[in-house]
């Protein structure tokens, strides 16, 4: 085929594309939650506006520390997801932009809370509760008692069965472990963690890893959110869920714009955009059980109630702020992620 022949046919397969396509620019977003509802909103953004969006999926810790590396030269637009704290910390860094949407207006009170707590750079886009899951049929087939609490998490019995995932890479585990801080107090939290070392036999480097070791039969007992055992039991797996009777911490996953966005217009249309009943109603239907932040999303029977868990009062400006992060996870690795195996 002829130069000529090819470049004419680029140009009739440009002007073939909507008009909306060609002109209303690209996105570049970071997204924490399951793949398959990243691509899920990524797809219908796309589809809708025209904008093109160019979307990796990574855990909280890593998009944190990828923002940060990129802080002098940003090729992130948008984040989407992981847990307020974790946003709060890039915004004390300075790596996010300030924005209040228009369609701020409807999401449930703790959405805005982090909105101004964060001073405007992240809003709330979800919530969910940690709890206790474990594979039904693996807990028969080893006869292993049902854990209702914290402290049933130290039965001996559970020895190698349990896995949790790592705080330095997942917002999972931070979100657990400042919750076991703020149940107790953190001598006593991490007294916690190094008896149930024992117990653990991997600590993974996402937060939806354990849950997933659990669904398909590689461990008995997980430590996860609600929403993730929601989408392996609607999957067909043989999983159970309890709320620790003593109290659980639980996230208001957040969405920020990154500071120095390239395209800044297209990650604002996508804030509030998403910031639609429409648009978190694509949650369910990607399989994802998450409570969503706006008040007049579709109600939907699997998202759990959270305002019937026992939750503990979560500081997520006191645990957000990177001084607090950096040293837990720094005695993290010292008192529990150096432990023998």
């Amino acid at each position: 085929m002829s130069f000529r022949l090819v470049a004419a046919t680029a140009v009739i397969a440009c002007a073939t594309l909507p008009v909306t396509a060609q002109a209303q620019g690209s996105l570049n977003m970071l997204c924490a939650p399951a793949a398959d509802w990243c691509e899920a909103i990524a797809s219908a953004f796309q589809r809708e506006t025209g904008v093109r969006v160019a979307m990796a999926r990574k855990s909280a810790g890593e998009i944190l520390a990828q923002i940060r590396a990129e802080a002098q030269n940003p090729r992130t637009d948008i984040w989407f997801g992981a847990s307020t704290e974790t946003h709060i910390s890039a915004a004390e860094a300075n790596l996010l932009q300030p924005y209040t949407s228009p369609n701020m207006a409807n999401l449930h009170p703790w959405a805005q809370r982090v909105h101004a707590m964060s001073g405007e750079r992240c809003v709330g886009v979800s919530s969910g509760a940690i709890g206790l899951a474990w594979n039904r049929e693996l807990m028969t087939r080893r006869n292993l008692p049902l854990p209702t609490s914290w402290a049933d998490m130290l039965n001996p019995a559970y020895r190698g069965e349990i896995q949790m995932p790592n705080p330095n890479s997942s917002g999972t585990a931070y979100t657990i472990i400042a919750g076991l801080v703020q149940l107790w107090d953190e001598d006593r939290a991490f007294a916690y963690l190094a008896r149930l070392h024992a117990n653990v036999n991997a600590y993974t480097r996402s937060g939806a890893a354990p849950m997933q070791a659990v669904s398909r039969g590689e461990t008995a007992l997980a430590v996860s959110f609600n929403m993730e055992v929601t989408s392996m039991q609607q999957a067909g797996f043989p999983i159970d869920l309890v709320f620790p009777s003593e109290g659980t911490s639980y996230e208001v996953a957040c969405m920020s714009i990154i500071r120095g966005a390239r395209n800044l217009a297209q990650a604002r249309r996508f804030y509030d955009w998403y910031l639609t009943p429409a648009a978190m109603d694509i949650g369910p239907k990607a399989n994802q059980f998450h409570t969503p932040a706006h008040r007049e999303a579709t109600p939907d029977a699997r998202i759990a109630d959270i305002s019937a868990i026992r939750l503990i009062d979560y500081d997520f400006a006191a645990y957000g702020q990177a001084e607090t992060r950096r040293r837990i996870l720094q005695r993290w690795d010292r008192e529990i992620g150096a432990l023998p195996r």
